[in-house]
């Protein structure tokens, strides 16, 4: 997501009312300015994925911890929407035949026979999808074509 579009969205959601998608669209927007400030430098579009994906990872723990504590289902309800509506800014995850096919793909490509060479086949995925596959299931094929 480019960071003008945060920008837009925030101002939809204020024109929309719309409390708990503006408030988490707030909270993003307020660590991409810390890294403006802090870093002096202009947001870039990574930015603000690996800031969506951390804000998401922090709602998710957030979201565990609610439901173990046994706290009131609308705290619950608010944390699985805004989880949804962050989910929802991400660009697409590559999955199923798709990452299987560019696994194949790298795998021949860089010659990779041995699971030594995992790192470098899933280094060169993260590479060229941005980071925006499935990781765990790919490092399962990953391993599987190289036992």
């Amino acid at each position: 997501m480019e960071y003008q579009e945060l920008l837009d969205e925030i101002k939809n959601a204020m024109k929309a009312k719309d409390k708990n998608r503006l408030s988490i669209l707030r909270m993003v927007h307020g660590e991409l300015k810390n890294i403006e400030v802090n870093e002096r430098r202009e947001i870039e579009t990574s930015d603000v994925d690996a800031m969506l994906k951390r804000t998401i990872k922090q709602t998710k723990e957030t979201l565990d911890g609610s439901i173990k504590a046994g706290n009131d289902q609308e705290r619950t309800d608010r944390l699985t929407e805004q989880v949804a509506i962050l989910e929802g800014y991400l660009p697409k995850q590559l999955a199923g035949d798709e990452l299987l096919a560019l696994i194949d793909t790298v795998v021949a490509e860089i010659g990779a026979t041995t699971k030594k060479d995992m790192g470098r086949v899933m280094g060169e995925l993260t590479k060229r999808t941005g980071g925006n596959f499935d990781k765990a299931f790919a490092a399962q094929e990953v391993g599987k074509r190289l036992a």
